[in-house]
C-alpha cells in the first residue's frame, strides 16, 4: 500500500463495510426504528456490492430508480 495506492491500507473488508453503520449510529445517537436500520443496511449493502463489481454508486442508484436494479452477473461454475 505504500507503493501502490490501489492496495487498501487494511485488508479488513468487513470492518470497512461496517464503519458507515457505526458512524451513522454515533451521529444520530441511536436508530429511531428497526425498519430504518434495515433500510439503511439494505442500501449500503447494495452500494457496496456494486462498488466491489466496479460500478459507480451514483450510476447504479440512477438505474435503480429509472430502469430497475443493477444485479451482478451470476457466477459461472466450471
Amino acid at each position: 500500500f505504500t507503493v501502490d495506492l490501489a492496495v487498501p491500507f487494511t485488508n479488513n473488508q468487513a470492518e470497512r463495510d461496517l464503519r458507515p453503520v457505526k458512524l451513522q449510529q454515533k451521529i444520530s445517537a441511536t436508530w429511531r426504528t428497526l425498519q430504518g436500520l434495515a433500510d439503511f443496511a439494505t442500501l449500503r449493502s447494495y452500494l457496496s456490492t456494486a462498488t466491489k463489481h466496479g460500478k459507480d454508486a451514483l450510476d447504479v442508484l440512477e438505474q435503480l430508480f429509472t430502469t430497475g436494479p443493477w444485479l451482478p452477473e451470476p457466477a459461472i461454475s466450471s
